[in-house]
């Protein structure tokens, strides 16, 4: 019998995961190429021999998605397999009409095939859109753990954006393991504020190798998986915490594969409830009830704090970089700080950006007035980010990303750096604390 030939579409995440739970061994498939979008400069390089196991002795090719089209038709591709997250299905059901049009299936897969099993209770901590507050939520619930006396350990979604051979099982317990590691803003903005609250974090290519470590090296009471954009957990979960945001009221039922994850929810956290209107609120407390009814629900606010004053200042604000493109958020941290703490003046960066940041704005045009995006996926694009920040006359950076920036470029301004942390409002205290208690150790 012929092999199956296909091409695995992803953004160096869930692509790679999909490949190494079902397709590595798999002789019935012949997996010919990934592709490539979402992220910029991760296509052009080459999945390696040493994750691809002995099928690929050569290794699997990394190209940008624009080629889907040519290389269907070049290799005479069955199937394509959809494998990565935060988009809408305006956009999925696109590219699935553009494939099926040329012949081949269009492949979702669901978690029967990929996800793994740990040997300890795992909490997975997913979203429904890029920027929920996943990571806050992880933080709040390992500090429920801590209180425990519990041992935990965080294993973080993918951002495998260097050298995958190197990438394959990464442990961060220090900042000295963000420069060995030669992580990216974006992978640093994930595990910083773990290590900084002296929790220990696991990341990487290959997830199985991953979780034996975690047990292994760290033999933790329990394992948390945070989880990154809107995708599904990558291990069977004793309890899923899945969060949403009512500043983009609607999106958890019209994103993929956000929908997916709130229908699995045991615990829907409604983040950011400090910002959103009633009417908000609503539509998803509405979206909730309707598809997952059996869940239970935490309402809480973002709360903020400042480590520097900016009342009467210029300010330059600058945020999370993936929560304001793919994320599409119009506002962040930073900028709700900016209006809440009395800034006297939010400066525009965008007459100012230079290189890879001015090419961030005109492939995001719907990026938030006033706001900078912290892009910094590649070296060039901390320089460029450098330089726009540096060549804007303000009188403070007011920083919503939560990593020092002083500590990754050299800027000429003060920076006030805003912090985030979850807090369940009064009628939801506990109900994390419960649900954990009943799941993991009743």
């Amino acid at each position: 019998m012929s092999k199956k030939r296909v091409i695995i579409v992803g953004a160096a995440g869930r692509d790679f995961h999909n490949f190494n739970t079902y397709f590595r061994d798999n002789e019935q498939y012949e997996v010919v190429a990934f592709t490539a979008a979402q992220i910029p400069d991760i296509d052009g390089r080459k999945y390696p021999p040493s994750l691809a196991g002995k099928l690929y002795p050569q290794g699997i090719p990394i190209l940008e998605e624009a080629r889907l089209a040519e290389l269907i038709e070049k290799h005479d591709v069955d199937e394509v397999v959809f494998a990565y997250s935060d988009v809408p299905y305006s956009h999925v059901m696109s590219l699935a009409a553009s494939v099926n049009a040329m012949g081949a299936d269009f492949i979702l897969m669901g978690g029967k095939r990929t996800t793994l099993k740990s040997t300890k209770p795992v909490i997975s901590i997913c979203a429904v859109r890029t920027g929920c507050g996943k990571s806050q939520t992880t933080r709040y619930v390992y500090d429920i753990f801590r209180k425990m006396n519990k041992r935990v350990v965080a294993i973080r979604h993918p951002m495998p954006y260097g050298d995958l051979d190197a990438q394959k099982v990464q442990r961060f317990a220090s900042i000295k393991d963000l420069d060995e590691h030669h992580c990216t803003i974006e992978e640093m903005e994930e595990y910083e504020p773990h290590i900084v609250a002296g929790n220990i974090i696991y990341s990487g290519v290959d997830y199985e190798a991953i979780v034996r470590a975690a047990e292994e090296h760290d033999n933790p009471d329990v394992i948390l998986f945070d989880g990154g954009n809107n995708d599904m957990p990558f291990y069977h979960a004793d309890l899923k915490i899945v969060v949403v945001d009512p500043l983009r009221a609607g999106h958890e039922v019209a994103y993929y594969p956000g929908e997916a994850n709130l229908r699995m929810a045991d615990v829907v956290v409604i983040n950011k409830m400090d910002s959103a209107s009633p009417e908000q609120v609503k539509v998803v407390k509405d979206n909730i009830h309707r598809i997952a009814p059996a869940a239970k629900v935490v309402e809480a606010d973002s709360e903020l704090t400042l480590d520097g004053e900016i009342r009467g200042k210029r300010v330059l604000v600058v945020e999370d970089g993936p929560t304001l493109t793919h994320g599409e958020m119009k506002i962040g941290a930073a900028m709700v700080a900016a209006q809440r703490m009395g800034a006297g003046e939010i400066v525009d960066p965008r007459g100012h950006a230079v290189g890879k940041i001015a090419e961030t704005y005109l492939r995001y045009p719907n990026i938030g007035w006033g706001i900078l995006p912290a892009m910094g996926y590649s070296d060039q694009q901390k320089k460029d980010l450098q330089a726009t920040i540096n060549s804007i006359d303000a009188d403070v950076i007011l920083s919503g990303t939560p990593i020092d920036l002083k500590r990754i470029i050299t800027v000429n301004k003060p920076v006030v750096r805003v912090s985030y942390e979850l807090k369940p409002l009064q009628g939801s205290l506990g109900i994390l604390e419960t649900a954990i208690q009943q799941r993991l150790f009743a």
